[in-house]
């Protein structure tokens, strides 16, 4: 009986301790994600669902740990000591406060955003601000209410604005401030209003004192107009800061804050179309852009314009240019970035739908066809680009458009440019024709790779030999006098080469003769279905030698196949490849020539006092934090979407 009085005791003790707690300690309801608190009318954002995530994700990153190696602290610490000198130290004695803890202040959701009709003039953006500082909202109020007093102090003005229940406060910055707009606040869901005027460079009228320059010494320079103030909005409500350029920037929020029912974001049909398929599985960023209605807007104001001949030219013209274009009907655009422990990943879709696609997008909505590594690609390439483009489609698109923008000028400028580079090949060959020759013999493939600064271009072709020699009498006329060698066979198959001009330099001073010009040559040649292009004629050989080869796929270079799975594969028509790793490494060399005519001393010396490139250490010793990356694409009914990952180098797993 003892045992279970006790029992019963201490359950009604843990209960009033429970109560006593929940009583005790104010229960505040999450804020909502940026979605639910922006406005319908919402143009652009971009939002950081969880800042204390990103800095952690950011803080791992291999471009981090790079920059904070110990080999790389002589460079380091120069480059962010002249940048602290040059801004972040005059910026936090402004302040009063580091601009470290202002940073640290963000611990849910940062947000910024573009509102249409949001600045208090029609069809005018305005900008908005929300940040979520959680447990900080203490420390934030505390550091607004610092910020606030600073610039009332510099001779600001203070009221307050209520919207929808949240006392609001705008705020300018004065003089002392650099005419640069600031923020501030003072506490809970108060807000307190700022109003100065911006700094002018000449004197305003009714003033005494003149202005004087060497053109017009002793005369008053020309009055100017007072800048009208700027007021920026701002609340805390409860760990939310919210700052807007206007009350109508800032109206939808305080309403969705407090209980109101004005239309958010989230009730927008294309954005939730678009928070489905790409913003899902919390990344750690993503932004959106809504291109039908800033589209809208853009062609609103042109209408309303009435600013002369230039009016009237953008008037007739844009909307030509988007509806030839297709971009009239592109309905949003977004991007995400995400981080795992595999890799980075950002992710870039538009929401174009395929029933209205037309023009360039009609374009870069590439087939589903395989844009993997052929197996001529040697292993050690350090640069892949592989695009299924059809040649003849694209050309096709082209007339298209310009006939679209200028029905009856269009095609004519289109056949004079061709023409105009018909005529110099036709005195080689009297029958030559652009058209006939090469485009009308364009395939639907384009392959570049290469090694270092050494690349090759694959062009797919019908009819390559006689694509070769087009090409030859299209590049060979401006350089004729030069002499090149015969065409020579290799591996069974022709080598054309052609010098390409070079202008020649001009006399030393002191009356020295000047150097002869060096004429780059231009190898060209055939194999596999491909006219290849290169300056190298070791990579074309290389080539040539390969493409003929019975391997039907190219032993995979390590990574790069479960790296392709990040990117939705090799079969979207689009496939690119670099090794960073490489790149650089040769970015390294190159810097480290720093004598006369070296790349560093190409440099301005301002520049070179910031990144000083003597002080970068051996690239061996921070090789570990570089690999490679892949993009990928993919085209289906409601859009096009571009991915790229970086695997997350093995040193660092």
């Amino acid at each position: 009986m003892n045992t279970a009085i006790r029992r019963v005791t201490a359950g009604f003790v843990s209960l009033a301790a429970f109560a006593l707690l929940v009583h005790a300690v104010p229960v505040r309801a999450a804020i909502p994600p940026a979605e639910k608190l922006l406005p319908a009318d919402t143009l652009a954002f971009f939002t950081v669902p969880d800042a204390v995530a990103f800095r952690a994700a950011y803080k791992v990153s291999p471009g981090l740990l790079f920059w904070n190696d110990p080999a790389m602290k002589p460079f380091h610490d120069k480059f962010m000591g002249r940048l602290n000198e040059k801004y972040i130290a005059p910026l936090e004695q402004k302040l009063g406060m580091k601009v470290a803890d202002l940073l640290t202040l963000s611990q849910g959701q940062f947000t910024l955003a573009t509102i249409a009709n949001g600045s208090g003039h029609a069809d005018a953006p305005g900008e908005l601000l929300l940040l979520d500082a959680k447990d900080q909202g203490d420390r934030l109020k505390t550091t607004l209410a610092l910020l606030t007093k600073k610039m009332a102090d510099a001779g600001g003005t203070v009221r307050t604005e209520t919207i929808h229940g949240l006392d609001f406060t705008v705020v300018v910055s004065s003089n002392n401030f650099s005419g640069k707009s600031a923020l501030a606040l003072t506490n809970g869901a108060s807000v307190t209003v700022v109003v100065g005027t911006a700094p002018t460079n000449a004197v305003a009228d009714g003033s005494d004192d003149e202005e004087t320059s060497s053109g017009t010494q002793g005369k008053p320079a020309k009055a100017a107009k007072p800048e009208k103030p700027v007021e920026l909005y701002f609340a805390q409500h409860e760990s939310l800061l919210i700052a807007g350029s206007s009350a109508q920037a800032v109206d939808a929020v305080a309403a969705h804050l407090t209980g109101g029912s004005l239309p958010a974001l989230a009730d927008d049909a294309t954005f939730v179309a678009d928070q489905l398929s790409q913003f899902h599985d919390a990344p750690l960023g993503y932004g959106w852009f809504n291109c039908a209605e800033s589209i809208r807007q853009l062609t609103a104001g042109l209408k309303a314009a009435t600013n002369g001949m230039q009016a009237m030219l953008m008037q007739a013209y844009v909307p030509k240019i988007l509806a030839a274009t297709g971009l009239d009907g592109l309905k949003s655009a977004g991007f995400t970035v995400r981080e795992t422990p595999a890799g980075s990943t950002l992710a870039l879709h538009l929401n174009a739908p395929a029933a209205t696609r037309n023009g360039l997008l009609k374009i870069l909505a590439l087939p589903a066809k395989d844009a993997g590594m052929p197996a001529f690609v040697p292993s050690d390439a350090t640069e892949f680009s592989r695009i299924r483009l059809d040649g003849q489609q694209t050309w096709a698109e082209l007339v298209k458009i310009a006939t679209g923008i200028e029905p009856a000028s269009g095609p004519a400028t289109l056949n004079m440019m061709i023409d105009s580079l018909n005529k110099p090949a036709q005195k080689k060959d009297p029958g030559f024709d652009l058209r006939k020759t090469v485009l009308a013999n364009l395939g639907d493939d384009l392959v570049f790779y290469g090694k270092g600064t050494n690349q090759i271009s694959l062009i797919a072709v019908s009819h390559p030999d006689a694509v070769v020699e087009g090409v030859r009498n299209l590049t060979s006329h401006e350089a004729s006098q030069v002499a090149v060698g015969a065409p020579r066979k290799f591996h069974g198959h022709t080598i054309v080469t052609v010098a390409l001009k070079v202008t020649t330099p001009r006399a030393a001073k002191g009356g020295a003769a000047p150097s002869a010009p060096q004429h780059p040559m231009l190898y060209l040649s055939s194999a596999g279905g491909y006219l290849a292009i290169t300056k190298n004629v070791a990579l074309l050989e290389d080539f040539l030698r390969n493409a003929d080869s019975q391997l039907k796929t190219r032993p995979a270079t390590p990574g790069i196949a479960e790296a392709a799975t990040h990117v939705g594969g090799t079969g979207g028509g689009l496939f690119l490849y670099r090794n960073q790793l490489e790149t650089m490494r040769a970015a390294f060399d190159s810097l480290d020539d720093s004598g006369v005519g070296g790349p560093a001393m190409m440099m301005l010396p301002t520049y070179r006092d910031w990144a000083d490139v003597t002080l970068l250490p051996d690239f061996d010793s921070v090789a570990k934090y570089f690999s490679f990356s892949v993009i990928g694409a993919t085209a289906t009914a409601d859009g096009l979407t571009w991915t790229t990952f970086s695997p997350r180098p093995p040193q660092l797993r």
